[in-house]
C-alpha cells in the first residue's frame, strides 16, 4: 500500500520528513503529491523558512515525487531590487512618502514569472533556486548548487552558478520517460511497479505506460 499523501508526517518516528502538499497553506506555493522535505531542524516551517521573498504574484510550483534536502531555498521575485537608477535601496517597502514616490518603479520591474519545478526532481543539501527558474522532470541538483537558469529534464547540475554535469539518459530515453510520465500514474500502479521505477530502464517504464494506455502525446 502506498503512503497516505494527505498526511504531513509519512514516517511517524521521523518528524524531520514531511509531505509538502498537506503542509503548505500559501496559495503561492503549489506542490504535487508525495514530494517531501527532509530537515532535522524545523521541517514543518518549509513555506516560511525555505520559500523566501514571496511578496509578488509569482508562484512556486513543484511537481510530484520530489525529494528536497534540508537547507534548500527558493528565492522568489520579491528578492529583486530595482536597478534602473543610481541606488538599489528598496525605498518602497518602508511605506509612507517613500512608497508614494516610488511604487511605480517597483511595479514596472520585469518578472521572470513563476518558479516551476518538474516531477521526480532531487535537490541536494543547501541548494538555492533563483526566481523564475524552470527545472525539468527527473533533474538532480547537487548539494550546494546555485540554480540561476533553466535546467532540462533528466540533467544533473552542480556548482555556483549551477552548470550541467551530464544528462542522465540519452535523448531518446528522455523522450520515452517524458511520454511515460510515471509520476502521473495512479498511485496503485506506481506501488505495483515501484521496484521497476527505482531500478528499471526507460524502456521498462515505457512498456508499462504503453500496457496501461498511459503514454502522453509529445
Amino acid at each position: 500500500m502506498a503512503p497516505d499523501p494527505t498526511t504531513i508526517h509519512p514516517l511517524p518516528a521521523h518528524d524531520r520528513v514531511v509531505f509538502l502538499k498537506p503542509l503548505v497553506t500559501s496559495p503561492k506555493i503549489v506542490v504535487g503529491e508525495y514530494t517531501y522535505y527532509d530537515d532535522p531542524d524545523g521541517a514543518t516551517e518549509f513555506e516560511h523558512r525555505n520559500v523566501l521573498y514571496a511578496y509578488g504574484p509569482e508562484r512556486l510550483i513543484i511537481g510530484r515525487y520530489g525529494a528536497i534536502a534540508g537547507g534548500t531555498r527558493f528565492l522568489m521575485a520579491g528578492a529583486e531590487h530595482p536597478t534602473v537608477g543610481v541606488s538599489t535601496f528598496p525605498f518602497t517597502m518602508f511605506g509612507g512618502r517613500w512608497a508614494e514616490e516610488t511604487l511605480d518603479i517597483v511595479t514596472a520591474m520585469p518578472s521572470r514569472g513563476d518558479t516551476v519545478i518538474g516531477n521526480d526532481v532531487w535537490f541536494g543539501h543547501r541548494t538555492t533556486v533563483m526566481p523564475g527558474v524552470h527545472i525539468g522532470d527527473g533533474a538532480i541538483i547537487a548539494a550546494g548548487a546555485l540554480v540561476t537558469s533553466d535546467i532540462p529534464p533528466y540533467t544533473i547540475v552542480g556548482g555556483n552558478p549551477a552548470r550541467p554535469i551530464r544528462q542522465r539518459f540519452t535523448d531518446a530515453d528522455v523522450s520515452r520517460l517524458l511520454r511515460a510520465a510515471w509520476w502521473d500514474w495512479p498511485a496503485e500502479l506506481v506501488t505495483e511497479h515501484a521496484r521497476v521505477i527505482m531500478a528499471g530502464t526507460p524502456a521498462d517504464i515505457a512498456r508499462i505506460a504503453a500496457e496501461h494506455d498511459l503514454e502522453k502525446t509529445p
